[in-house]
């Protein structure tokens, strides 16, 4: 079986903190309570793979890895969701009866 190869993610005390206080907090959207607990994972003392953290988080290889890759170049606003193609939602002006 492949070993993907991965780089390994270091995290400074406060970026861990921070990652921490958004898994910890009730208001946290739960897709990025997801993606901070995977990169607090793959910043574990036993350097899992991308295919360890997906058998344990119970996702895709390539998904572990896009979002290890994602914080890597861009830190926690990696994490955020992308934006969108196409045109932005239009709702009608609200009518009162």
């Amino acid at each position: 079986m492949p070993r993907p190869i991965s780089e390994n993610v270091h995290l400074s005390d406060p970026e861990r903190a921070r990652l921490e206080a958004l898994v910890r907090a009730g208001s946290t959207p739960q897709a990025l309570v997801f993606r901070c607990r995977l990169i607090l994972r793959s910043a574990a003392q036993d350097k899992p793979t991308n295919l360890e953290i997906a058998a344990e988080f119970a996702c895709n290889r390539h998904t572990a890895g896009r979002w290890r890759k994602r914080y890597l170049q861009h830190g926690l606003a990696g994490l955020q969701d992308a934006p969108r193609s196409g045109r932005p939602r239009s709702f009608p002006p609200l009518t009162t009866a």
